[in-house]
């Protein structure tokens, strides 16, 4: 098998570092996307995808679209809702933000609910909210790659069925697939939507999702067609429905590449044991990022432990050492981290990516490399706490 070439490790929030046969499987000769043998990949993928979102539901409907995780955004506000119908919008961070722009770009009324920087809405919060009018969706942002905030998805859902049972329950995890828990079936979601290049493993270009059998239902119900055409669920629909069946079927042309490399992805994933120990394996990679930043005496984005992800770690940085500053250094040392994203407070802090990999394999080194260079970096930059622990 081709080895990948010597390269700086990248530990960004996604993409993220992609095992060596995951990119051989991108070189897969050029085939028919409607060849029977291309076709019993895709279907083996759709399959397994309810594998990793564990559901066993007869009515999950997954899809694979060729697009970026944002398609997501667009093939919820485009099929699941309608003009003139309210979304509530669970904000931590800067996707919240753009997803609310995705509703109103379709005519939906979106709401947003905010919690300060680094703070998720709380159960209490968000009750009064959907007490106060009725939501056709709510939507909430499992881990905000912006600022590293886990959501409680699992209470998320149980308020929302028993205080608004109409209301869908849709889910951004573009930053979560994969490296948090999350149960489709056990929760009662109706939408998780994600994309290929961060838990998954699998390079970029691939929207994923999985849909509840209430969802393609309000989909069926609509009033109006969809006001989209590539982004229609409607067109979509057959095209997965017969993959899955491991039968030909055409809309627009999907990527082979790709999903090879995805079905490579997902056979890695769901050999290696239960998912909830990769889950924990990610917990662990997590702890290690997170007792190091905390040994510098830095602070994270989220304060609150219940609310720090397990794929990422974003932190603030010393009064003193700026991002600018401190990436190049960082890259000398060989590891890629991340500035900030969010608006508000972009220059003031970083973000470390531990997904895939990077967490579910420790020979690698990736974590323990990102540590090391972390406290080399901050001590070249003249920070005391780091310069201590030389």
């Amino acid at each position: 098998m081709a080895k990948q070439e010597e390269h700086p490790t990248l530990l960004v929030p996604g993409p993220i570092e992609f095992d060596d046969a995951v990119l051989q499987s991108m070189s897969h000769y050029s085939e028919s996307h409607v060849s029977q043998p291309f076709v019993a990949v895709f279907g083996e993928v759709l399959s397994m995808l309810r594998k990793l979102f564990q559901t066993t539901a007869p009515a999950s409907q997954p899809f694979v679209v060729s697009g970026s995780g944002t398609l997501g955004w667009d093939m919820v506000a485009a099929n699941l809702a309608e003009p003139g119908d309210e979304a509530l919008v669970l904000h931590t961070g800067y996707f919240a933000d753009s997803f609310a722009a995705c509703f109103a770009a379709y005519g939906v009324k979106a709401t947003q609910l905010k919690a300060p920087i680094g703070s998720r809405p709380s159960l209490p919060e968000i009750e009064a909210a959907l007490r106060e009018k009725h939501y056709k969706i709510l939507t909430v942002t499992h881990v905000d790659t912006s600022t590293g905030v886990l959501s409680d998805v699992k209470g998320v859902a149980e308020l929302v069925h028993r205080v608004s049972p109409d209301t869908l329950i849709v889910v951004d995890a573009v930053c979560a697939v994969a490296s948090e828990e999350l149960h489709f079936d056990d929760w009662g979601l109706d939408v998780v939507l994600t994309a290929s290049q961060k838990g998954i493993g699998c390079p970029a270009g691939l929207s994923i999702m999985m849909t509840s059998g209430r969802a393609m239902e309000a989909l069926k119900a609509r009033k109006t067609p969809p006001s989209t055409y590539y982004a229609s669920m409607l067109n979509w629909l057959p095209v997965m429905q017969n993959y899955e069946a491991k039968t030909a079927s055409y809309f627009a042309t999907p990527s082979p590449q790709l999903i090879h490399a995805l079905h490579t992805a997902l056979t890695q994933i769901l050999s290696q044991g239960p998912l909830s120990q990769r889950f924990e394996k990610h917990r662990l990679a997590s702890a290690r990022v997170k007792s190091t930043v905390a040994s510098l005496g830095l602070r994270q984005l989220a304060a609150d432990p219940a609310a720090q992800a397990n794929g990422m770690t974003a932190f603030y940085l010393p009064e003193n050492v700026s991002a600018a500053e401190l990436l190049p250094k960082l890259l000398a040392r060989g590891v890629v981290f991340a500035g900030g994203l969010h608006k508000e407070i972009a220059a003031r802090y970083i973000r470390i990516g531990h997904m895939g990999v990077s967490a579910t394999d420790p020979g690698r080194g990736d974590v323990e490399r990102a540590v090391d260079a972390l406290r080399a970096a901050l001590a070249e930059a003249g920070y005391a706490e780091a310069k201590a622990q030389e």
